[in-house]
């Protein structure tokens, strides 16, 4: 049951609205369902002799309006307070008497007409569709004063999560003030009218984000927006200083033909300038050397290498998310470091990622505060994919893909588990379904790499392959012996120990260093995550149509004693600066 509450200063407007039939002809049989006094006069259903609607409306309006007219000056310019209540889509059908209960409730509730008090609100509520109904309240109370109001949304919803514990009704998510401004009824139309997919609102805070992603400088955050196709509107100070900023959608204007205009902070909380700069002078990301060639072989592409040093980034920032509010931080990284991986994936899979990147914008905000040093790396991960450009969906690019996903799986379901340990229930939600678009884009990435790996495997000589099989059961009791012709789930697991073994790597060590950074109870298959962690330790190619690397001389083997936790809060390791992101856009 969700309550929308909003502020005007026109009580007949709204009636004739509400009674009327709507921008699509929605509205269907409006009628009063409950009143201040229950004998308010109602347009939809008059009963006298001869009806007048427009007559009655007028009535209606008159009653509701006496004590604003009666205070004068004293009433509020905005007297009209507007409240829609809608059941979800899976609910049953509430009778009208259940309707007047919930509006009789949420007036109580917010301090509009409190249970008892012959001195409250004048109200009304109109149902005109199944769904829904709308409650009308005028702002002046018989005593002629106004009525506390504080944090009358608030109070609405907690008593709408009552009313759906008492009644079985779907239970939502309680809100916490962190969450992004929805656009408004006339944005969504306009959207409709115009054949936008969406509200200008919802295309530019998610351009704003990606910007965002990476960036090291306030000037190249703003370059970034206009190489985005965005206007840019910076306001400054008398001494030149930016004070905020906005944008606006080309073509996207009001009635007198100006652009439509929206703040950062209109946006979403945490995209006013003040809080972009708290985040750029943190996180120092402009004082860091790139990832892009920081791990893998010189002749893998830079979208690869990128991609590749970002997992295991991303595999420390889930360790961090085991512990207390200080992982607070990790959100935001790992927020942009989903942004930066959605602009610069191929197509078969941007709209699941860029998906996954919507639904996590979520997660990043809550009223836990912490430090946001920690977060250079995976900022500095999201940089290092932006600057390397655009991935091929095959060869060591889509492996590396699959093996980056993977990873961020597992990241948001610890970000999950941290919100619902703290009772964020939109924000623990919200990261459940980041998971489930980042499974479906790893299945799509991941079929022709793992398929490969399952038929080398499979074509392992049979003692070899036992021999590694063997290895795997010591490691991982829970995995089945392999029947005899029969393939297993271990094939692929089975494949990348050989070939780490070839590239001179100690399997049994290498299994249990993989197995030990960090838990494979949220894994929705064991043996993948571990061929994805094995593949980037031991330096093999992603995509096993690549020639497996032979060890180089002096080259350190892991051992069973290694566990990447040691390095969870180490920066990344020097390395040549690339290019600058501000002599080019950003991949989208």
């Amino acid at each position: 049951m969700v309550p929308k509450i909003r502020r005007g200063s026109r009580t007949h407007g709204l009636l004739v609205y509400l009674y009327g039939p709507g921008k699509r002809d929605e509205h269907i049989d409006p009628h009063l369902v409950g009143s201040w006094d229950g004998f308010a006069p109602d347009p939809g259903r008059d009963t006298s002799p001869a009806p007048d609607p427009k007559a009655t409306l007028a009535r209606l309006t008159a009653a509701l309006d006496l004590r604003v007219k009666q205070a004068g000056d004293r009433a509020p310019a905005k007297h009209v307070w507007h409240c829609s209540v809608r059941t979800d889509p899976g609910d049953r059908m509430l009778t009208d008497a259940e309707w007047n209960t919930v509006a009789r409730r949420l007036v109580a509730a917010t301090g509009i007409a409190p249970e008892g008090d012959p001195d409250g609100c004048r109200w009304v509520a109109v149902r005109h569709a199944d769904d829904h109904i709308h409650i009308l309240a005028t702002m002046v109370r018989g005593d002629l004063r106004r009525p506390r109001m504080n944090y009358d949304f608030k109070k609405a919803q907690a008593e709408c999560r009552r009313i759906e514990k008492e009644w079985g009704l779907r239970r939502l998510n309680p809100g916490d003030g962190t969450g992004a401004q929805r656009p408004t009824s006339a944005e969504r139309f306009k959207a409709e009218r115009t054949g936008r997919p969406e509200p200008s609102r919802d295309t530019l805070r998610e351009a704003v984000r990606q910007s965002l992603a990476g960036a090291a400088t306030e000037e190249e955050f703003f370059t970034r927006l206009r190489e985005a196709g965005l206007r840019v509107k910076v306001r400054t100070a008398p001494s030149g200083d930016a004070l905020g900023y906005n944008v606006a959608l080309p073509g996207d204007r009001n009635r007198n033909g100006e652009p439509v205009w929206f703040p950062g902070s209109k946006l979403a909380p945490d995209l006013s300038l003040p809080k972009i700069r708290s985040r750029l002078a943190d996180d120092t990301v402009d004082q860091m050397t790139s990832l892009v060639a920081t791990s893998g072989r010189p002749d893998w592409s830079p979208p690869a290498r990128a991609r590749r040093s970002a997992a295991g980034i991303a595999e420390r920032a889930a360790v961090f998310l085991d512990g207390g509010d200080e992982a607070a931080a990790q959100l935001v990284g790992v927020g942009e470091l989903l942004d930066a991986v959605a602009q610069t994936s191929p197509a078969a899979t941007r709209a699941e990622l860029a998906a996954a990147a919507r639904e996590f914008e979520r997660a990043t905000r809550s009223h836990v505060r912490a430090e946001r040093a920690d977060t250079r790396a995976l900022r500095s991960a999201a940089r290092g994919i932006i600057q390397a450009g655009s991935a091929l969906g095959r060869g060591e690019d889509g492996g590396t893909t699959a093996m980056l996903v993977s990873t961020l799986v597992l990241v948001t379901l610890a970000a999950a588990r941290w919100h619902s340990a703290r009772g964020h229930a939109q924000q623990a939600h919200a990261s459940r379904q980041t998971a489930e678009h980042l499974r479906t884009a790893y299945r799509q990435t991941a079929a022709t790499p793992m398929r490969a790996l399952h038929d080398q495997g499979r074509a392992l000589p049979e003692a070899e392959r036992r021999t590694h099989e063997a290895t795997i059961r010591a490691a991982l009791p829970e995995q089945q012996p392999r029947a005899d012709g029969t393939p297993t789930k271990t094939d692929a697991l089975v494949a990348t120990l050989a070939q780490a073994e070839q590239a001179g790597h100690a399997p049994q060590a290498l299994l249990q260093q993989a197995i030990a950074m960090r838990e494979l109870d949220t894994a929705e298959d064991v043996n993948d995550v571990l061929v994805w962690r094995l593949r980037r330790l031991a330096q093999l190619p992603a995509h096993p149509g690549e020639a497996t690397p032979h060890p180089q001389a002096g080259t350190r083997q892991p051992t069973a004693s290694t566990n990447d936790h040691t390095s969870n809060r180490t920066a990344p390791t020097a390395a040549a600066r690339p290019a600058d992101p501000r002599t080019r856009p950003p991949r989208r």
